[in-house]
């Protein structure tokens, strides 16, 4: 087992939401029950902007709290995750603007480490959208976008390739997202691979294959992050830092 990694950052939306109960114990069967995971994540999630489901808004990652807490953290071996990029394209964000929110991500985690993990966008699943799929997908998901599918696949053809320029620029790893982790859901892996899928984007192959247990799993869905809206109202729960039964320790933002 590689004793390398003593910190997780992870930062993302859905994906990362559905599957951050395996991020946590792949990392903890990894690098061991002491590792710390710090992640900004959540359905909808944004880069840049305020996001909102239903009646739960979150700031855009790049103003929560995290980037303070790691500031403060003492330095250790840190391997961070940028996933889930393509939301803001739904939400009517520009390319060039959703590219510069990640450059500053990258920017600011550069700060605290090197070992940095790229994921560009599901581009096979987008391409193969029919119309009427992908007016469903986006009532859905996106219930105030109106964005024609057309310009949708443009927008992300123009991210994705420019988020490999700037993997190239910044000497971070781009991981390209395997088409067969998709369904008829274009943009969520299925549900019988996110373990898999997320041990692979982590580099998290120990042979300890034993997942959290369903009290951990319960726990982490439910842990408040320290700032969000609820039904307009203002919340803040200032984060220590959980620390779990099997082992680890985690911030949510």
């Amino acid at each position: 087992m590689s004793a390398d990694v003593a910190r997780v950052v992870a930062l993302g939306a859905s994906n990362l939401t559905r599957g951050f109960r395996t991020v946590v114990a792949a990392a903890r069967a990894e690098w061991g029950p002491e590792v710390q995971v710090l992640a900004a994540l959540g359905h909808g999630r944004s880069y840049g902007a305020p996001s909102r489901v239903i009646v739960r808004t979150l700031p855009g990652i790049l103003e929560s709290g995290l980037w303070r807490k790691l500031d403060s953290l003492p330095a250790l071996r840190t391997r961070a995750l940028v996933a889930d990029i393509g939301n803001d394209i739904l939400y009517g964000i520009s390319a060039g603007r959703i590219l510069a929110w990640v450059e500053e991500t990258l920017h600011r985690l550069q700060r605290v480490t090197q070992d940095i993990v790229l994921t560009d966008l599901p581009l096979a699943g987008i391409r193969r959208l029919s119309q009427a799929r992908f007016l469903v997908f986006r009532s859905i998901m996106f219930p105030f976008c109106r964005l024609p599918l057309g310009q949708v696949v443009e927008i992300a053809e123009r991210v994705n390739a420019g988020l490999a320029e700037l993997a190239i620029a910044s000497g971070v790893r781009l991981f390209r997202l395997d088409p067969a982790w998709y369904g008829l859901d274009p943009i969520h892996f299925r549900p019988s691979v996110l373990r898999s899928a997320w041990e692979e984007i982590l580099d998290a192959r120990s042979t300890d294959h034993r997942r959290s247990s369903l009290p951990e799993g319960l726990r982490l869905f439910l842990m408040p992050p320290e700032h969000r809206w609820m039904i307009g109202v203002e919340q803040f729960r200032p984060q220590s830092g959980v620390a779990l039964l099997s082992g680890g320790r985690v911030w949510l933002y």
